[in-house]
């Protein structure tokens, strides 16, 4: 194989990946001998150095990552450091807080507890991945399940769902507190995927 042709394949290997790729699967990915690998990927990042461009190639033991440049790093922290958590708002707010306790739930649960429609809160919730589907209720009408994403542990700074401050959550085999005339069934949690 051309040594331009493999540096090609082993760059856009590394682009993709972000992470550092051992040589051995580089070798394997291009079909060819890890000492081709070594030569190709050493003239790459020599080229790269020597045109100054903003990316590297960096050899870490017996991998290689592609990188930023060095000297590029204050203006790169400075665009990375401006992208702030979601903004949400307080019905937004409110309804994460509904989902996040009592997971996995539906919208109607939701509902049920704010007492407003909350379609375009748990709509916006979604987009910005901090709740994500996890199944169906088998219920009537099959109402979708929800619970919160790994992006709503590191937007909230949690490392797990322990670490939410306790409440005291209502008991729904009971009714809502404000509404003890209600006669609403209990709702099953049983979750068929």
């Amino acid at each position: 194989m051309d040594r331009k042709e493999l540096a090609r394949i082993c760059e856009a290997i590394l682009f993709a990946s972000g992470d550092p790729v051992e040589t051995d699967r580089l070798a394997f990915a291009a079909e060819c001998a890890p000492e081709e690998v070594q030569e190709a990927m050493k003239e790459l990042a020599d080229r790269y150095a020597f045109e100054r461009r903003g990316i590297r190639i960096l050899r870490l033991e017996s991998s290689w990552q592609m990188c930023s440049a060095n000297e590029l790093a204050p203006w790169v922290t400075k665009a990375l450091e401006t992208r702030k958590p979601p903004k949400l708002s307080a019905s937004q707010l409110e309804t994460l807080t509904v989902i996040a306790y009592y997971q996995p739930t539906t919208k109607t649960l939701v509902e049920q507890i704010r007492g407003v429609d909350s379609s375009y809160s748990v709509s916006a919730l979604l987009n910005k991945k901090l709740i994500e589907e996890s199944g169906r209720l088998n219920a009537p009408g099959r109402p979708i399940l929800y619970r919160t994403t790994p992006d709503f542990l590191r937007t909230f700074g949690l490392s797990s769902l322990e670490e939410l401050p306790e409440i005291e959550l209502t008991r729904f085999d009971q009714g809502l507190p404000e509404q003890p005339e209600a006669a609403s069934q209990p709702e099953t949690r049983e979750v068929t995927e």
